[in-house]
């Protein structure tokens, strides 16, 4: 077997509205309401990048050390929103309330980053990522 793409990625929550309020309201994805608040839009392009990313590198990414800190939930999962503003969507979701983790960070391979916790637990960021605009990442 070979896996060709992703087909789907998505949240499993127990409170549709505050998932809703995140990617709906603030990332600014229009769902389809289905049956039983199920949320769906083929209407985000795929993911480009599918990885298994160690908890100590999340952790070092979002804190500076290998430790996730004990009194925030340990993601699960993770999932990037690349944005056309940066700076803008990081305000956007600072005045919605969101706690961030990480603001604006410029990681050593180039990418900018915002990130923070959804409703669902999962490691969301909001992010620029050069190479995937076909601009060259800078050092």
């Amino acid at each position: 077997m070979k896996a060709l793409f992703i087909a789907g990625f998505g949240p499993i929550t127990s409170n549709v509205s505050e998932s809703r309020r995140l990617y709906e309201d603030v990332l600014g994805i229009r769902f389809k309401v289905e049956e039983g608040e199920y949320l769906h839009t083929e209407e985000v392009k795929g993911a480009n990048t599918f990885a298994v990313w160690p908890l100590a590198q999340a952790a070092e990414s979002c804190f500076g050390t290998s430790e996730w800190p004990a009194d925030t939930a340990i993601p699960h999962a993770w999932l990037e929103f690349d944005v056309d503003d940066i700076e803008a969507a990081t305000q956007e979701l600072e005045e919605q309330g969101y706690r961030l983790l990480v603001r604006n960070r410029t990681e050593p391979w180039g990418q900018v980053v915002t990130r923070l916790l959804s409703p669902e637990g999962l490691l969301v960021g909001v992010t620029v990522t050069p190479w995937m605009r076909g601009e060259a990442a800078s050092s």
